[in-house]
């Protein structure tokens, strides 16, 4: 009976170690900056055609707050008749996340009132866009090559 207790305690044991040994540790995706991000992407995609922005512009097109942003890049498209937009965005705090995630909604909703019956090829871009989170990071895509900046988003994170 002793040694039914002791190999059983064993078990769950060895059981218990693997599960912590191969479990992700990690809380946060990255200690990464949002540059550091938007350098892993630059790498994948070209973003010549777009405008870096500044905080300025972020306030304007998504209406968030500099105290909930970390770290951002954003780029949009030189001209207001594409819709080529990324935005890559490090909050503060995770409970942030959901607030910022409801702003880039409403600017989805808006860029596709302005281009649905003006530039459908523009307006298939943004009804494919990429919305992706992980951890305090935001990936906003509107872009032809959407999956592949969501690829290196991931891979650097």
């Amino acid at each position: 009976m002793k040694s039914l207790y002791f190999m059983s305690t064993m078990l769950i044991i060895l059981c218990l170690s693997v599960i912590v040994g191969c479990a992700d540790n990690r809380a946060e995706p990255s200690k990464a900056s949002a540059e550091e991000v938007g350098q892993q992407i630059e790498k994948a995609v070209s973003l010549d055609e777009m405008k870096k922005r500044d905080k300025s512009k972020l306030q304007k097109l998504y209406s968030v707050e500099s105290e909930t942003v970390e770290d951002f890049i954003l780029y949009t498209a030189s001209s207001n008749v594409k819709a080529d937009e990324l935005l890559v965005l490090k909050v503060k705090e995770t409970e942030q996340v959901a607030g910022v995630k409801e702003k880039i909604l409403k600017r989805i909703e808006e860029q596709t009132v302005k281009f649905k019956d003006y530039r459908p090829d523009e307006y298939f871009l943004i009804e494919n866009h990429v919305l992706a989170i992980k951890g305090r990071f935001i990936l906003f895509a509107v872009s032809k090559d959407a999956d592949f900046i969501e690829q290196a988003f991931n891979d650097a994170l």
